[in-house]
């Protein structure tokens, strides 16, 4: 019992440990879709920066300021469940990375309360750079698609490195239900999810002063430093130095105008 309990518990530690510098090689949901898989691991400088802007203008703008969670949406997505009325669910990027390696796609309580201590432990262990770098090449975009490369082979014939800004939005305003929608043939509503991710990014804000201050000082300690070291500086700087809105619309504070909860659950 105790060898079983010990394997159950370490080994998502152990996991977690390992994707801080390996690609996951696999998901659940990979598994579990009845469909043959797409994914093109690539790291995150291979990625247009608009796109990293654009998921977290979509789905989780607290994302530079929280520690994994957003207690003031979950606690909405709890009185939501408890009323018996839909809620988002109050995933953050980091819940909904948790939830893709480890989980299956289901909103019950059971695995929700499994995804909590996963994602503590995946911000305690990872920098914010890794969690988006392993979420935009996990992600689901579409039957089989997976990944940002993928899906912008699949949806606009290009690499990701070269997606558009509008591109990128559209790619984050369906991430909420990638097999219902799609980004290369969007419907009306696909639509006005885009322009107002589109409106979304343009009112990203700074972080807080000191890791403004803390990512520009790692992009002059990185001038001489290898590719992959200047990569993540620059990252910090273009990309987390503009994840807080700076006049977030009242009672809204995430991307499709729903409840603070995330819109993907």
């Amino acid at each position: 019992m105790l060898a079983a309990l010990a394997i159950v518990v370490g080994l998502p530690v152990l996991l977690i440990a390992v994707y801080r510098y390996l690609p996951p090689p696999v998901t659940p949901l990979m598994l579990l879709r009845d469909a043959p898989i797409d994914r093109r691991w690539v790291p995150l400088d291979a990625i247009a920066p608009a796109l990293p802007r654009a998921v977290i203008a979509a789905e989780d703008n607290l994302f530079c300021r929280h520690a994994g969670v957003d207690w003031d949406s979950l606690s909405a997505a709890v009185e939501a469940y408890a009323d018996g009325r839909r809620s988002g669910g109050g995933s953050t990027i980091t819940m909904q990375t948790a939830k893709n390696l480890f989980l299956w796609p289901d909103r019950s309580p059971v695995r929700k309360a499994l995804e909590f201590p996963l994602t503590l432990l995946i911000e305690a262990l990872w920098p914010k750079q890794r969690i988006l770098e392993v979420y935009l090449n996990i992600v689901e975009w579409g039957d089989g698609v997976y990944g940002a490369e993928a899906a912008a082979q699949r949806h606009f014939g290009k690499a990701a490195r070269d997606l558009t800004a509008r591109e990128a939005a559209r790619l984050a305003a369906v991430l909420p239900s990638p097999l219902r929608w799609s980004a290369s043939r969007p419907g009306d509503y696909v639509l006005r999810r885009t322009a107002l991710v589109q409106r979304r990014v343009g009112q990203l804000g700074p972080c807080s002063t000191a890791r403004r201050e803390a990512a520009e000082s790692g992009a002059r300690a990185a001038e001489d430093a290898s590719p992959t070291t200047r990569a993540v500086a620059s990252f910090s700087t273009s990309v987390l130095s503009r994840c807080r809105p700076a006049t977030p619309p009242a009672g809204r504070r995430r991307g499709d105008g729903a409840p603070a909860s995330s819109v993907s659950g």
